[in-house]
């Protein structure tokens, strides 16, 4: 179910002509199997490989009164192939052919994808280098918390984006298996040298044991995949979208010549980027979820299955191939104000800065307990009184007695928080 988030590649890929071009890989696979074990002539075999031709709207046609894919597709395909068509789909069934050629559509997904996640790691290392030494007010529960740097910011985003992509090589390493093991998966009427063969021919493995089709858990590995590598997006888009709010302002999407944000608001510059994969997000992980639930069938099998991954199959690749391109477009050009990051850093009058008047105190021997209340009691009149806290803490009689103007100056450096941001960033990159 391709959309119009497609791209071309991902379009092609999951279209129907690959799709039979797919069901023919597989099948070529096999015949060349049972030909390499002499249970077909070698010439028998050439002259399939040289012929093997399919029509997808024949395919098509044949299938509205057929009701059958795989008996519309072998029908077409014996016009090409002639007498030797006799061959093909040799002690298979259908799903030999549907559950090995899906795998070799999940892997090539999945390696299509891949790439363009490795350009989101590039990317964020780039922005994470660039920018660990921008500081930038760090907010917990949304609130002004510490400050940190939006190069750190942007390492934790990395760090997260690396685990997707090793989630994702596992899953596509799980999915790449075949089944030609026959009907109810018990070889009847193939062996499975002809399925280790043919499996190899495709670069898969075979399946330790199948029912007539390959188990869905291994599929719901891949879509679960995706579900990570959908959720780490949005957790990027959504802090932008915080981060580009007016009254913040410290990063903003990129806005090109003649876009527009409103029809009734022309100063309007809205994170529809940023939304956008927001949205996208909830459709891929809901698709999992669908995924899931392919996995209890009945008995060795049923077609419950098939409906959900002709829909979730190419839409969930899809739209994780679209939400990271657009999210590297994103992020290569994100608009970065470093002014305006600073002057949010200094927005609460410095109270931002109490742990380290806390933790100094509270080394020169005074107790935990006073010495919170002290710098709490500080931070509230600095905060309430629109004051300003380093001022505070100098004209306060009991800091003094215990801390030098020196040693409180240093409270409200960032020369240790550059270095340990530099020291987390080699560990992420590494």
């Amino acid at each position: 179910m391709i959309n119009r988030y497609s791209t071309v590649e991902m379009q092609n890929l999951w279209s129907d002509d690959n799709k039979y071009q797919k069901w023919l890989d597989v099948e070529l696979a096999v015949c060349e199997a049972w030909s390499h074990y002499g249970y077909i002539p070698k010439a028998s075999f050439v002259r399939i490989k040289k012929r093997a031709k399919f029509d997808s709207k024949q395919i098509d046609k044949l299938e509205k009164v057929i009701k059958h894919d795989v008996i519309a597709f072998t029908t077409n395909l014996a016009k090409s192939i002639g007498e030797d068509s006799r061959f093909v789909h040799l002690g298979l069934t259908s799903s030999d052919v549907l559950d090995t050629s899906l795998s070799l559509l999940i892997v090539d997904s999945g390696n299509l994808i891949k790439k363009e996640l490795n350009k989101n790691i590039k990317v964020l290392t780039s922005l994470a280098k660039k920018h660990i030494e921008t500081p930038i007010m760090g907010r917990s529960h949304g609130i002004h918390a510490e400050v940190t740097t939006f190069g750190l910011v942007v390492a934790n985003w990395l760090d997260e984006m690396k685990r997707a992509k090793e989630r994702l090589e596992k899953a596509i390493k799980v999915c790449s298996v075949g089944k030609m093991s026959g009907a109810v998966g018990t070889y009847s009427n193939v062996l499975p040298k002809i399925e280790a063969k043919a499996c190899s021919i495709l670069k898969l493995k075979p399946a330790k044991i199948s029912s007539q089709i390959i188990n869905r858990d291994y599929h719901a590995e891949y879509f679960t995949a995706l579900s990570f590598i959908a959720s780490s997006i949005e957790r990027i888009s959504i802090q932008i979208r915080h981060m580009q709010r007016t009254e913040v302002l410290e990063v903003e999407e990129p806005f090109s010549k003649g876009q527009k944000g409103s029809s009734a608001m022309p100063h309007k510059r809205n994170p529809i980027l940023s939304e956008n994969l927001s949205g996208l997000a909830r459709i891929v992980r809901s698709n999992t979820s669908a995924s899931f639930e392919n996995i209890p069938l009945w008995h060795e099998r049923d077609i419950s299955h098939s409906s959900v991954e002709r829909v979730i199959g190419p839409d969930s690749s899809t739209l994780i191939h679209f939400m990271l391109t657009r999210a590297n477009f994103m992020l290569a050009n994100l608009n970065i104000y470093k002014k305006n990051m600073l002057s949010n850093i200094w927005k609460t009058n410095g109270v931002i800065f109490s742990q380290n008047i806390l933790v100094k105190l509270v080394n020169k021997g005074l107790s935990r307990e006073e010495s919170y209340k002290i710098v709490q009691d500080l931070a509230f009149q600095a905060w309430n009184n629109d004051k300003n806290f380093r001022d505070l803490l100098l004209s306060n009689s009991k800091v003094l007695k215990l801390l030098t103007k020196k040693e409180l100056e240093d409270c409200f450096s960032f020369d240790s928080l550059y270095r340990n941001a530099k020291a987390i960033l080699s560990r992420v990159v590494k």
